[in-house]
């Protein structure tokens, strides 16, 4: 039956072969990817399932006892990487609130007798933790840059970068994260959170890192790329819900944000591992509780429990509400916008100067925000504290040494405190639980918030793009929190407290807002928002200030990540096609020149074939007995370099043999499996002398011999959507067939699982009629 499939092939010898655009052509990248060479480029994946010999042969060998395995594996590996994330959180959180703990402890422990020396030992230390995490990046983790965020979403999009997935990346991520964000840099750790548990789940997918020799046989058990990409998504999923304690907003951002490809049995992993993540995170919490973590306490986790806060609003509060989204539209737009053109410079040119240059950039940025950080405060005059009420918890001045609310920086008297210092001289947790705070109404000048708004902006702005690990969500929080509690104070002055409002709403809201209007997510951002500030009251505000910022921001340009997936030149496939592509058809789309093999060919006109071009898929052509033309399947590149590696196939007859015979079979499905992140192999890895070239191959065993195609009149929209829909990387375009030879129903896919093969073709039969 199976050589019925390889015989019965495609009529007609024109066809066009159909690829990615500028993701196979191994053009050199002029934005600043990481290369070494044209063969590091960027590729596709192969998440289409090529069903050839060694497919049946190994498909045959198991039963339905290996079936249920496999499924318990993917569940344990689901259980792993939800384990694997939490810990990686917490050790990241662990760290950082430790470093920024024992910063500021000694900065104001020397402020007390000299200022200067204070400023002066803030300055080093963030300027050590922040190289620390440039040097980390440049020199062993080029890939740990930035959020990691658009190359995964490429990545489960179907195209693989070099360096994204390996073990140096997962690395680089934690320890640069610390140093970046410990730093006190205008950057979080969510996203490269997020990043760190792709790559954990992407190194236990295929069993470890053989370059470290940190592998296991017993985990390698999936060799293909659609299973990966299935760990991947739980990966990101894990990372969301570590980095915020949020478990359904990460299920959420795996399905709204990363992914291209959706089914509901990864829906349930996906949660599973994000509740794990959630186990996980608490009971690391609980354990810290005693204090065995040094500075690590409330604030090392993002939660910032606003229950207490507001309990209800007003129609009259709706239309400044609408003005927080109009605005965070409008912010969030020009952050993307600006952000592009710097981060564009940034590669284009400076990066193109050398690490040093990196070093030295991240190592200035550093030097500016703790100047401002440190400096801006000192220029702001310190406010009384309000009167003490017990109930709130909340104490005025913090003691020397201590950093939260009501600040004492640079005050000439015990009860006063800086407004200023307590939102910039400060972690950026804490400054946002001061904002998001309740109870606190007069703790913030608008002079102070405008002044770290335009600040803090700039420095987000400028920080952004850098070779350091870098997330966004928290500076959008931060820049969104402070304009909307300043929306927030001039709506309690319009009312004057004919109303119950709380500045800290407010804040939420712009923090929500500003997100939107940048990142353009809003199912998933919006139950972010709920689990972090544990206020199910405000979801329904949340969900206006969203849906007003996104429409906003998606006039000016597209989302943050879109945006740095652009500039990264990652080609991807957006949900929806482009509108002209509806007046292209499939044969103006695809290539013009095809290069084809043989169904046996000469293994020095393969070599020859594989050197001249960069193509990854190659139509194979046979002909019947009647000598007509047949295009009998697909030869992927990768494949044709592990049968000239190998050297087993070879043979010295230009004859096809039987591919059913034992012998035809001497590779598994695992030999043709490319590492995740990695160049694989290539042709000048191939080593072969002037005999072996004389040999010949029959490409029938290992070609996919059912490849998808479509007629060359077709409308490239639904050429598109049937590629994306279905994780395609070749299709083939070909004349309109001249006879049809069945046609398939939904009847047709309604198969009981017992049915033997007679009782299915007599219910074909029967049904044929009601067609």
């Amino acid at each position: 039956m199976l050589s019925n499939h390889l015989h019965n092939g495609i009529e007609g010898p024109k066809l066009a072969w159909s690829r990615l655009p500028n993701s196979e052509d191994g053009e050199p990248d002029t934005v600043g990817l990481i290369k070494k060479s044209d063969e590091s480029s960027i590729e596709s994946l192969d998440y289409e399932v090529i069903e050839n010999y060694a497919y049946w042969d190994e498909q045959a060998q198991r039963g339905k006892l290996y079936v249920g395995y496999y499924v318990m594996v993917k569940w344990f590996f689901a259980l792993l990487i939800g384990i694997g994330t939490g810990l990686a959180a917490v050790f990241i959180n662990l760290s950082v609130e430790n470093f920024a703990g024992w910063k500021f402890a000694l900065t104001f422990a020397i402020i007390q007798k000299s200022y200067v020396a204070g400023f002066l030992v803030y300055i080093l230390i963030n300027l050590v933790l922040v190289f620390s995490s440039v040097y980390i990046v440049t020199q062993f983790a080029p890939a740990a840059a930035g959020s990691g965020i658009p190359e995964i979403k490429g990545y489960l999009n179907g195209v693989d970068m070099p360096g994204i997935l390996l073990f140096r990346t997962l690395i680089g991520k934690i320890f640069g994260s610390i140093g970046s964000v410990g730093g006190g840099l205008a950057l979080g750790k969510e996203g490269p959170l997020v990043h760190t548990g792709a790559c954990i789940a992407s190194l236990l997918g295929q069993g470890g890192s053989s370059k470290y020799h940190l592998r296991s046989r017993w985990l390698q058990i999936f060799n293909s790329d659609r299973d990966r990409r299935d760990l991947v998504t739980c990966g990101c999923a894990a990372g969301v819900s570590a980095a915020f304690r949020a478990p359904v907003g990460g299920v959420l951002f795996a399905l709204e944000e990363v992914t291209s490809w959706w089914k509901s049995q990864l829906m349930w992993r996906v949660f599973f591992t994000s509740a794990i993540v959630a186990v996980v995170v608490r009971t690391a919490m609980g354990w810290c509780k005693s204090g065995k973590c040094g500075h690590f306490g409330s604030g090392g986790f993002i939660i910032w429990d606003i229950s207490d806060g507001q309990e209800d609003y007003s129609f009259e509060e709706f239309l400044p509400m609408a003005v927080i989204g109009v605005i965070g539209g409008l912010l969030g737009a020009l952050f993307n916008q600006l952000t592009f053109y710097i981060a564009y410079w940034r590669r284009n040119y400076l990066h193109k100067n050398g690490n040093r240059v990196k070093i030295i950039e991240a190592c200035l940025i550093s030097l500016i925000t703790s100047i401002i950080s440190f400096g801006l405060p000192l220029l702001r005059k310190c406010s009384p504290c309000p009167e003490a009420d017990p109930d709130s918890g909340i104490e005025c001045p913090r003691p020397p040494g201590m950093y939260g609310n009501y600040v004492n920086f640079y005050c000439s008297k015990d009860k006063e405190y800086n407004d200023l210092a307590t939102i910039f001289f400060n972690t950026q947790d804490d400054a946002i639980r001061n904002l998001f705070s309740a109870k606190t109404i007069h703790e913030y000048s608008a002079q102070s918030l405008l002044t770290f708004l335009v600040m803090f902006y700039s420095l987000a702005v400028v920080t952004f793009g850098t070779a350091v690990p870098a997330g966004q969500f928290v500076p959008g929080i931060m820049i969104g929190s402070t304009y909307g509690r300043l929306v927030g104070m001039f709506v309690v002055k319009v009312y004057n407290k004919k109303l119950n409002i709380e500045e800290g709403t407010y804040a939420l809201l712009g923090a929500a807002s500003f997100l939107g209007g940048s990142m353009r997510m809003t199912v998933s951002l919006c139950v972010i928002m709920v689990e972090i500030t544990n206020n199910l009251k405000l979801l329904p505000l949340i969900m206006l200030v969203l849906l007003i910022s996104k429409a906003v921001g998606d006039a000016f340009n597209e989302g943050l990540y879109e945006e740095q997936a652009r500039l990264r030149s990652i080609p991807l496939l957006e949900s929806r096609p482009k509108y002209q592509m509806r007046k292209m058809t499939a044969k103006e789309a695809s290539g013009k020149r095809v290069i084809s093999f043989p169904r046996v060919v000469k293994v020095a006109d393969v070599v020859s074939i594989l050197r001249s071009n960069n193509h990854n898929g190659f139509p194979v052509i046979d002909h019947a007995r009647n000598g007509e033309t047949l295009v009998i399947g697909l030869m992927l590149r990768s494949h044709l370099l592990v049968l000239l590696q190998s050297k087993v196939d070879f043979q010295h007859s230009p004859l096809p043999c039987d591919p059913r015979e034992s012998r035809s079979i001497r590779h598994t499905i695992s030999e043709f499996v490319k590492p995740a992140s990695s160049k694989g192999l290539s042709i000048h890895d191939v080593h072969l002398s002037s005999d072996d070239l004389e040999m010949y191959i029959d490409l029938a065993p290992f070609l996919n011999p059912s490849p998808y195609i479509v007629p060359e009149d077709m409308s490239l929209t639904k050429v598109y959507n049937l590629f994306r829909q279905l994780g395609l990387r070749h299709i083939f375009v070909v004349p309109r067939p001249s006879r049809v030879i069945g046609l398939i129903t939904r009847k047709d896919l309604l198969i009981e699982e017992n049915e033997d093969s007679a009782s299915m073709e007599l219910q074909s039969t029967s049904s044929s009629a009601s067609r």
